[in-house]
C-alpha cells in the first residue's frame, strides 16, 4: 500500500468508527452550509437580534414554505433536542461549538443522532408558524448564548454596499488639478483628496 492511502485509513478511519461529526468551522468563523428548505425559500422575516439577554428581537429568520414540507440539517451535527417545547415541535443541531435550531417541526430525528448537510430533519408544522395564517420555519443559530444570522450560512446575510470608487486613487491630484464633474454629492471627496 502506498503511504498516502496508509495516511488517510489511519486519519479518516477512526473518525468513520467514532461517527463523531466534524466541526465545520472554527470559532469566528462562518461556515457555509445549505438552505433548510429547498428550492430556496422567500425570507419572510429577517434577523434582528435583541439588545439585551432578555430584549426584544428576532432570534433568527422566518422561511416561507408549506404545511409537511421536509426541514433538511443546514450543517452537519448531532441532534442535541428533538421533541415539544412551549408546544411547539423544535429541533436542534450542534455543530461543535454552534448549534442550529428548527420550529415547529415533528421532528423524524431523534437526540444524538449525526445527520449529514441536507438530511431530513423533520416536517414542517402549520401550528405555532411565526407568519400565520402562512407557513414558515423559524430557522436559528447560536454560538453559546449568542444569536447569530443563520442567513450566514447560505450566504445571504446583510447586503454590504460597496464604496461609490472601489479603490482610492495612487495619490491626491496635485493643488488645482482638473477634478472629474460632476461627482454625486457637491462636498463629497475621496480619502486623502483635497477639499
Amino acid at each position: 500500500m502506498r503511504p498516502v492511502s496508509l495516511l488517510l485509513r489511519a486519519v479518516l478511519l477512526p473518525a468513520l468508527i467514532t461517527l463523531a461529526p466534524v466541526s465545520p468551522a472554527a470559532a469566528g468563523d462562518d461556515p457555509l452550509g445549505s438552505w433548510p428548505l429547498r428550492p430556496q425559500p422567500e425570507v419572510a422575516a429577517r434577523f434582528d437580534p435583541p439588545t439585551s439577554t432578555y430584549g426584544a428581537g428576532h432570534r433568527g429568520v422566518d422561511l416561507l414554505g408549506h404545511a409537511s414540507e421536509q426541514v433538511l440539517a443546514a450543517l452537519p451535527g448531532r441532534v442535541t433536542f428533538a421533541g415539544t417545547l412551549a408546544g411547539l415541535g423544535v429541533v436542534v443541531v450542534s455543530h461543535g461549538d454552534t448549534r442550529t435550531t428548527y420550529q415547529p417541526v415533528a421532528a423524524r430525528v431523534s437526540v444524538g443522532d449525526v445527520v449529514a448537510e441536507g438530511a431530513v430533519i423533520g416536517a414542517l408544522q402549520p401550528t405555532g408558524s411565526h407568519c400565520a395564517p402562512r407557513v414558515c420555519l423559524h430557522w436559528g443559530w447560536l454560538r453559546d448564548q449568542t444569536y447569530l444570522d443563520p442567513l450566514l450560512l447560505v450566504d445571504a446575510g446583510p447586503v454590504r454596499l460597496l464604496p461609490l470608487w472601489r479603490d482610492l486613487p495612487a495619490a491626491p491630484p496635485p493643488t488645482g488639478s482638473w477634478m472629474p464633474a460632476p461627482l454625486p454629492y457637491a462636498r463629497w471627496r475621496p480619502v486623502g483628496w483635497p477639499a
